[in-house]
């Protein structure tokens, strides 16, 4: 490939524009690009994105930049982007073309997740690419608006096989770790120029003679920063360049090149300067705004040309400064005072209908004392942002709502629900410092409860342990005098955060708050979802498993029932409804609330709860038996987390690798427990003896699975305890501890007793045989292995032909055991259940059967995405339809296919059943 010789301006880049000239060929040939050019403040970022256009022939390309003041408009630089394809939104399907059109104010609507835009702008991008390779440039990503650098991050991950390139510039230093949506994207790393290319650009712009050593301190200074090559000798006098006079400056370079704009503009007429300050404080560029502007503040018209004619800002169909540190600058210069008229100014010329946000900020920022009429202007801001689904922006509108209303008890009220917002948004530390300035104001009872509450969800968001119970119940005693929804929900999640802490919270912990909350207000007949889980959970604690299981079976029934419609309650209490169904043995509700979780996740976009929905689907994946279909469902939960930079769930994935008799499933299970306990959550702690003891009965390893059970047993784990109760029986039946069995088998026939499912009468009457002999014993496993065939639970039905088998052979009947222990071989391994699968085939070779190990799994060789949507594909989903699904494109989707027909060797769908066994259901 022949290069482009980089333009003039673009000196020392040559290696920087061949990598943007390979970037564009690739993006020809359908191999989508995304790159982020990553510098300090004048290094050449913006030069570069200018070369990747002008060199971008044949492509369609669309420009968008960060700006500081507009970090707290919520899609800003989204919409800024996605403009000049807004025509083309007929192409996408409804949920997206309606989800996007509320994001951008273009309709209303109820509240799009913020990933179902990215999912929108996705499809957009690679509907336009279809006609034409698209080539996207976003400069100063530093500075977009949080939900814009969260989408564009999306959309950069999900990039695969369209003719698309996403390009960003972002300024070095300027984010942290947790801020910076780009982190781990493909990234060129802009240094300085050479010396040789720096001197040679230095002197390219200093008129007359350079003395030598004032050259090579100049260059020394900047670094070959080139911005700062050409702005800093502008402020050096004909002196000190010729004379060698020493240059002393301890400023960071940003500060540097920022102080040169400053004198610069400091230079010019005062109405020049208001100009560039009026430019400065109207982020948009609108021209119109700006001369209308201009008239109120009588700003001439030749102040545009002289500012035009210092090389600052150029007037076109928008006003553009030269470089984003020349808008600061001008800023910076004013004084306060002029910076309130600037932005009054531009109020006054801003039109309330078409731009009420814009308005609002701009009063909002001329204001230099509380004014109730312009708080609740903002306040109104605030509704429509959240309304578009840009929580930030509207944390950000709340904030100064609250400093600038009067009156304090109104300041109260509004400090808390900024704090509201400003956790949703992602920033604990100011929601907390919002809450202490609200305390400070007179409010209601009302008011200090919900900003109890508010506080304790906090201290659980962050330390998901025992810390917030005390402050959730002290705000449910608050609430309950005023508001007996809010306060049972503040007792269900004081029980929900008891829960989590477990072994870490002490003993009689949660039936210490099951008391509590039982002296609540009485729920409302008939009871919400909500009230009627508060009552099963307190029953349960508060009375004993056995009392509580009725009311608790009646509330996931209520669940199950509901699971179709009431979306927001299921998505809201998955996390305690999914427990509370684990702790009574219910794979129905398992199997029907994670199944409508799914899908109203997918349907509605939202990929904050989606991976949470995808883990508890993989778990019954697992419990199932279909381990192929809980990798993929796990892999995916993975990738939507990498993009939206939340923590990973680690315990569908620990899970499986404990089924599968993985060996680093230990070493997983270990740093799962450290990570749990650092954070207070005990019932992590509990959940990992449980795996451990299952992982070494798998291996045979009796006594040490017999000391991991009854260190799980030490405390009783909502939806563990009795499953730990079940591996201590079958630990203590094969480990020689008979004693310890039996005690564990007494305290489960209570439990799965009161439950009544197939599932817990099964591993009941699985549990007895194993401690019982002659034809009690056989009687009971065959009477197990009935209620198991009715269950979900195929791991289990298969451990119990295995035990059964076991059973048989050292009976001596040989032929029999051969018929549960094959049974019991060939489900297994066709699950991937290794270790349990080698124990079935040790035993049917001590039965004098030759059995030959086999691979688990099909010899596909298809990666878990390939694997996915090959399943979907013949599951009968359109390629429109499997990206929606899964957040791709259809190209993308199409890409995947294509390399999955090649490692199937087959050419179409229809081939996809022969090809690809059903592992008995299709994920939702």
């Amino acid at each position: 490939m022949s290069s482009s010789a980089p333009p003039r301006g673009l000196r020392g880049r040559r290696d920087e524009c061949e990598a943007l000239d390979q970037l564009l060929v690739s993006t020809k040939a359908s191999q989508s690009q995304v790159l982020v050019l990553r510098g300090e403040a004048g290094v050449g970022k913006s030069a570069l994105l200018d070369y990747l256009v002008v060199n971008a022939t044949e492509c369609q390309t669309l420009r968008a930049a960060g700006v500081e003041s507009e970090m707290e408009l919520a899609f800003a630089g989204l919409h800024q982007l996605c403009l000049p394809l807004m025509g083309q939104t007929d192409r996408l399907p409804g949920p997206q073309r309606d989800a996007l059109a509320v994001a951008f104010g273009l309709s209303a609507g109820s509240v799009p997740d913020r990933f179902l835009v990215g999912l929108a702008v996705l499809s957009l991008l690679a509907e336009a690419a279809e006609e034409q390779p698209l080539v996207c440039v976003v400069d100063d990503a530093q500075w977009l608006d949080q939900v814009s650098a969260q989408t564009l991050a999306f959309v950069a991950r999900r990039l695969l096989a369209e003719r698309v390139a996403l390009v960003f510039a972002v300024r070095a230093s300027t984010l942290g770790p947790g801020d910076d949506r780009l982190r781990g994207l493909p990234e060129l790393v802009l240094r300085g120029l050479r010396d040789d290319d720096a001197r040679a650009l230095l002197e390219s712009v200093v008129p007359g003679r350079l003395d030598e050593r004032v050259r090579d301190r100049i260059v020394a200074e900047t670094r070959g920063n080139p911005l700062a090559l050409l702005e800093l000798p502008r402020g050096l006098t004909v002196a000190e360049l010729a004379g060698g006079f020493a240059r002393p400056d301890a400023r960071p370079l940003a500060s540097q090149i920022e102080q040169s704009f400053m004198r610069r503009i400091e230079a010019l007429p005062t109405p020049t300067q208001r100009l560039l300050l009026t430019a400065a404080a109207e982020p948009v560029g609108d021209v119109s705004l700006l001369r209308r502007a201009a008239e109120r503040l009588d700003i001439g018209a030749d102040a545009a040309a002289a500012a035009k004619a210092a090389g600052l800002i150029e007037f076109g169909t928008r006003a553009r400064f030269r470089h984003p540190l020349v808008r600061s600058a001008a800023y910076r210069a004013a004084d306060p005072g002029e910076r309130q008229d600037v932005h009054r100014a531009l109020a006054e010329a801003t039109d309330p209908e078409s731009d009420p946000d814009r308005r609002a900020w701009h009063r909002a920022q001329a204001a230099f004392e509380p004014d109730e009429a312009v708080a609740g202007e903002l306040e109104r801001s605030a509704d429509r942002a959240q309304a578009r689904g840009g929580i930030a922006a509207a944390a950000a509108f709340l904030k100064r709502a609250t400093e600038l209303t009067p009156d304090p008890a109104r300041r109260g009220v509004r400090a808390v629900v900024a704090a509201q917002a400003t956790f949703e948004a992602g920033a604990p530390d100011a929601a907390l410092e919002l809450l202490a300035a609200a305390e400070m104001c007179p409010l209601d009872e009302l008011q200090r409860g919900r900003l109890a509450r508010l506080r304790a969800q906090i201290v659980f968001a962050r330390r998901r342990g025992g810390e917030a119970v005390p402050l959730l119940l002290d705000a449910a005693d608050q609430l309950e005098r005023f508001d007996d929804g809010q306060a049972r929900e503040a007792y269900l999640e004081a029980i929900g955060s008891a829960v989590f802490a477990g072994r870490l919270g002490g003993r009689g912990g949660l039936q210490k708050v099951a008391e509590a909350a039982r002296a609540a207000p009485p729920g409302p007949r008939p009871p919400r979802l909500v009230d009627a889980l508060l009552d099963g959970l307190v029953a349960r604690y508060a009375d004993g498993y056995v009392k509580g299981a009725p009311l608790l079976k009646r509330a996931l029934r209520a669940f199950r029932q509901e699971a179709g419609r009431n979306k927001d309650d299921i998505m809201r209490w998955l996390w305690l409804t999914w427990l509370a169904a684990g702790d009574m043995w219910d794979d129905e509700t398992w199997h029907e609330l994670t199944t409508h979780a799914v899908q109203t996740a997918r349907e509605t976009g939202a990929l904050n709860f989606l991976p949470l929905a995808l883990t508890y689907r993989a778990a019954v994946h697992v419990h199932a038996g279909e381990f192929d279909a809980a990798s993929a469902l796990i892999e995916e939960s993975n990738a939507i987390l990498k993009v939206t930079g939340n923590s990973h769930l680690g315990y569908a994935r620990v899970l499986l690798l404990v089924w599968r008799g993985e060996a680093k499933a230990s070493a997983a299970l270990e740093a799962g427990a450290e990570w749990a306990s650092t954070w207070g959550e005990g019932r992590a702690i509990g959940g990992r003896h449980y795996l451990d003891a299952v992982l070494y009965n798998g291996f045979g390893q009796y006594q040490d699975a017999l000391a991991s059970a009854e260190r799980a047993c030490e405390y009783d784990d909502l939806g563990l305890y009795g499953f730990a109760l079940l591996e201590l029986v079958e630990a203590g039946a094969h480990g020689n501890a008979p004693e310890a069995a039996a005690a564990a088998l007494r305290r489960l026939e209570e439990r799965t007793t009161a439950s009544g499912t197939d599932w817990a009468l099964g591993l009941l009457a699985r549990s007895r045989a194993l401690l019982s002999e002659g034809q009690t014993a056989d009687l009971l496993y065959r009477e197990a292995i009935q209620h198991l065939q009715r269950s979900r639970v195929a791991v289990h039905l298969a451990r119990t032909h295995l035990v059964y088998g076991e059973w048989l052979r050292r009976e001596n009947r040989r032929v029999d055991a051969r018929e549960h222990l094959r049974t019991a071989y060939e489900m297994l391994q066709s699950f991937g259940a290794k270790a349990f699968a080698e124990r079935a085939r040790r035993e049917l070779l001590a039965t004098g059967e030759t059995v030959r190990k086999r691979t688990a799994g099909t010899p596909d060789g298809l990666t878990p995405q390939e694997g996915q949507i090959a399943r979907l594909a013949r599951a009968g989903l359109s390629n429109s339809e499997i990206a929606a699904r899964l957040f791709l494109s259809p190209r993308t989707v199409e890409y995947h296919l294509g390399k999955a027909f090649a490692k199937l060797a087959i050419t179409s769908r229809h081939q996809l059943p022969q090809a690809l066994p059903d592992q008995g259901h299709d994920h939702p």
